[in-house]
């Protein structure tokens, strides 16, 4: 027997497949580059060859491309940690025979390999190409399957049934198979049966000649005319009238159909492809969809998992999504904690991946920081969970004014008990170094607080810029500025202040850039993530806070 060829730069990888092969009886040549093996392809032929999808030099693919034109029975199983479905569609358009996503099970490599041998040693062997949706993400094993199926029906025109819940992508899936058609140049044309009213959808599906009813004032094209030569994609076709159901079911036996009011036969040159969230067969046993239009359907079918069963797949999603709403709305990219992460991921999803997509616009608009922790989250997500994976803040949160101020059992006390910041990883985070030495005080922003209804000094909170202790006045001892910070607020309280919450979180953001601004030399980027904001919104709070920068 030819010995199996396995090339990769890994030479971890190498070895553990090297020795699994072996075991199997088989004899085994490994490679770390396609150049490597590129040269020996003009001496011998391997029985299989495994390569990696990227390497240094010339890729798997190029690897691939070569092997095919010199020996297009030969089987090669192309291998990657880029999980994603242009890596699967690259690899079956070039004609491998199979992809295998890494990190992968030994056991199952094996069992692909000496499928593959099998494979070889028959006359049968047929390429096979795949399609490609860049929008379509997803490194679940489920989704995989997707992938490979879309690649195999890359090449066909035959009837597909999508099937999976509401929300799922069952559309971006139908997009795919028609962009990796042969009939990708051509219109793809959609059309959900449940959104049109039912005495519309005959004349949106065939279109109509004018005067056939009261309104059709001209001639239409409908949905079939305007597909022609491309894919009707028909979603909740579970939902299609009886009578439509028979019209369909003749278009697709004979290829033929007629406007309505119309006299002649319209030939129709169209792939379609079917969705349902619903249990077709259920229906057909139910008397509510035509058995034989089914099985007209149910050519191939493709079935999309629900965001549950990929659930690997959030924090991928949840990265898109939150990237794309920022581009949207023309602000900064929201960034998930572990902890919000770990929520979302443990989040049922009735909804699916739409689902997921809303939460993630929620997030860009209402999200507090630019760091995202699980109290951050929508409150349906937060209700739908353990309470205890929501946990206490995590370091970094940016806090509210609201945050700072404890509460006061007695409103005229002069020492209250410190704040609940002065105790969080925050408050040591942004600590100075040296907390015991004397420091300027920061100048008090006046300009915002006037424009706030209130005095610069109306309270009258001399924070030191590192956020260390405070000098009182005429103190023997120096004291926590939280503490401070309590008085004060007992004190204007008292005294019926108004706006002191604007001027107390003007004072504090001000005393917090500046911290931030200081230890960093004057760069505001680094300062913003320090702070957990954005770059946009320390400059902006800068200019609003008439906060005077570092020399």
């Amino acid at each position: 027997m030819r010995p199996i060829w396995i090339v990769d730069d890994d030479h971890s990888i190498r070895w553990v497949l090297q020795k699994a092969v072996s075991r199997e009886g088989i004899p085994c040549e490994i490679f770390s580059s396609a150049n490597e093996v590129l040269d020996r392809l003009d001496i011998e032929c391997p029985q299989v060859l495994v390569s990696d999808i990227r390497m240094p030099g010339q890729s798997g693919l190029d690897l691939l491309n070569v092997v095919r034109e010199k020996y297009p029975d030969l089987p090669v199983i192309i291998m990657t940690a880029y999980s994603d479905l242009d890596s699967a569609v690259a690899a079956f358009q070039g004609g491998a025979f199979e992809y295998l996503p890494k990190p992968f099970d030994v056991q199952k490599a094996v069992e692909l390999i000496m499928r593959a041998v099998r494979e070889s040693e028959s006359e049968g062997f047929v390429e096979e190409q795949a399609a490609e949706a860049p929008e379509i993400l997803g490194q679940a094993p489920a989704m995989q399957e997707v992938f490979r199926a879309i690649g195999r029906l890359s090449q066909s025109n035959v009837t597909v049934l999508i099937t999976g819940e509401s929300g799922a992508g069952k559309e971006l899936v139908a997009r795919a198979l028609h962009r990796h058609s042969p009939r990708a140049t051509q219109p793809f044309i959609a059309l959900n049966t449940a959104a049109i009213p039912k005495d519309l959808l005959e004349s949106e599906l065939f279109g109509h000649e004018r005067g056939s009813f009261t309104g059709a004032q001209t001639q239409r094209r409908g949905r079939f005319e305007q597909a022609e030569g491309g894919t009707l994609f028909l979603d909740e076709i579970g939902d299609m009238p009886a009578e439509l159901q028979t019209r369909l079911l003749r278009v697709l036996s004979d290829g033929h159909f007629y406007r309505v009011g119309g006299q002649q036969p319209i030939k129709a040159n169209v792939r379609v492809i079917a969705a349902t969230h619903q249990n077709l067969e259920a229906h057909v046993r139910q008397g509510l969809f035509r058995e034989d239009l089914f099985h007209r359907l149910n050519v191939i079918r493709l079935r999309l998992p629900s965001l549950k069963e990929r659930r690997e797949d959030i924090p991928l999603l949840s990265k898109h999504f939150l990237t794309q709403s920022a581009r949207e709305l023309g602000v900064e990219t929201k960034r998930l904690s572990e902890t919000a992460l770990s929520v979302l991921t443990a989040f049922p999803f009735p909804g699916n991946v739409r689902q997921l997509e809303n939460i993630c616009r929620w997030i860009t608009v209402m999200a507090p920081a630019q760091s995202v922790e699980a109290r951050d989250l929508p409150p349906e997500v937060k209700e739908a969970v353990d309470p205890s994976m929501l946990g206490a803040p995590e370091a970094g949160h940016s806090l509210s004014a609201a945050d700072l101020i404890a509460p006061i059992a007695d409103p005229v006390t002069e020492r209250a008990a410190s704040s609940l910041y002065a105790h969080s990883p925050a408050a040591a985070a942004t600590a100075a170094p040296n907390a015991a030495s004397p420091l300027s005080t920061v100048a008090s922003s006046s300009s915002y607080a006037t424009r706030h209804g209130g005095s610069g000094d109306s309270i009258g909170m001399p924070f030191n810029s590192d956020l260390g202790q405070h000098s009182v006045p005429g103190a023997v001892k120096q004291v926590d500025w939280s503490e401070l910070l309590t008085a004060e607020a007992a004190k204007a309280l008292a005294k019926g202040a108004d706006n002191i919450m604007d001027e107390f979180a003007a004072k504090f953001e001000t005393t917090m850039i500046q911290a931030a601004l200081k230890a960093t030399h004057g760069k505001r980027i680094e300062a913003a993530q320090r702070l957990g904001i954005g770059r946009n919104t320390i400059t902006r709070k800068i200019q609003d806070l008439g906060i005077d920068l570092p020399d």
